[in-house]
């Protein structure tokens, strides 16, 4: 069953359009990957399921339509981003990002359960739970975004570029984790990545983006197997 089903989406910066018709779906608990080029449309596609850019088509979550809705009211149906960047509020502790990424939820006890369980995926965060935000190592700030992310209690998450800038052994480590919570708690992934390689290792399925269209769709084993692909994104 889709859990996320886009069909038409446009999207654009002023008079640049950078969407031009975009149609995919995403199956419940699954793990869907968005591979293209730089400035193919990637990140405004994430951007756009949010609310965050003015977009035309239409996009369903959980069967209800949730285009031209405010993105407080896209997170509280369970959708949350990790942007690029990461978006840390580097002045504040782990644990206070981490709090803030509950900002929408009234259960505190689950709150506190929620942070717990966070702090058992990412024990170096709890290592480092007083420690301000903006002295943490890239990869630990990366795994703070993820992880106030999932303080959400989200049912999607939008990960964009999670590798970006980080030593491929942290990025081993982090892929892994995410499999797990996809494994675990049944959080559907959408995964924007320039590493192909990697994002074909982690994804159910894939969609290959160029110009702000849609050129291949299939799961990742056959985009794996495409001799297009291969040549453009894997290197062999």
């Amino acid at each position: 069953m889709a859990l996320l089903e886009v069909n038409g989406l446009r999207a654009a910066y002023g008079q640049t359009r950078v969407l031009h018709g975009l149609d995919f779906a995403l199956e419940k608990g699954s793990i869907t990957a968005l591979l293209g080029a730089n400035g193919a449309g990637k990140t405004t596609t994430l951007r756009a399921l949010c609310g965050v850019v003015k977009t035309q088509g239409e996009v369903r979550f959980a069967g209800a339509r949730i285009d031209g809705r405010a993105t407080e009211d896209i997170v509280r149906l369970g959708v949350a981003h990790v942007p690029d960047g990461r978006g840390t509020f580097l002045d504040l502790t782990t644990e206070e990002n981490l709090r803030l990424g509950a900002y929408t939820r009234k259960d505190r006890a689950a709150v506190a359960a929620d942070l717990e369980r966070v702090y058992g995926y990412f024990p170096r965060l709890r290592e480092r739970r007083e420690q301000q935000a903006g002295t943490l190592s890239g990869g630990e700030q990366q795994m703070l975004a993820v992880s106030r992310a999932l303080m959400l209690s989200p049912r999607l998450m939008l990960l964009d570029e999670p590798s970006f800038g980080l030593a491929p052994l942290v990025v081993r480590e982090l892929f892994q984790i995410l499999r797990r919570i996809n494994e675990r708690e049944r959080v559907s992934m959408l995964l924007v990545e320039q590493n192909a390689a990697l994002a074909l290792e982690l994804a159910d399925s894939a969609y290959l983006i160029e110009t702000g269209r849609v050129v291949l769709a299939g799961s990742a084993a056959e985009l794996k197997r495409d001799d297009a692909v291969r040549r453009a994104y894997l290197g062999y």
